[in-house]
């Protein structure tokens, strides 16, 4: 099994940058699907961005397009996604998710992963 584990979350005030990262361990593979997706308490699951294993096909969510960025690193096994310009809306639980998946199949609204972090807090105030 993949294990995934985030950093980089903390306190920030409104137009201040973070860079998160997810750092994979155990049985990988590369034919994977890595997304960054973020829950506010009460409310759905949303995904942020993703990418898909060396690069390319980058997806991200309307309400973060131009603000942030997603990148991975596969001989590290680690994804990143920086943060900038970021307001109050941003704040909220932010994961990692990863499975695998065809290029085409690697879409922001897949929910079902075999692999989660266990989540990085970002609060924007």
């Amino acid at each position: 099994d993949v294990q995934l584990v985030e950093s980089g979350g903390g306190l920030v005030q409104p137009g201040g940058s973070l860079r998160l990262s997810c750092a994979a361990s155990g049985d990988t593979y590369n034919d994977y699907c890595m997304t960054w997706f973020r829950q506010t308490q009460g409310k759905e699951r949303e995904g942020v961005a993703l990418i898909y294993y060396g690069g390319g096909n980058a997806r991200y969510a309307d309400s973060v397009k131009g603000r942030f960025t997603i990148s991975q690193d596969d001989a590290k096994s680690t994804s990143y996604l920086q943060m900038n310009s970021l307001n109050t809306e941003d704040t909220a639980l932010y994961y990692c998710a990863r499975d695998r998946a065809l290029r085409s199949g690697c879409v922001l609204s897949r929910t079902e992963y075999n692999a989660w972090g266990q989540g990085t807090q970002v609060t924007v105030s």
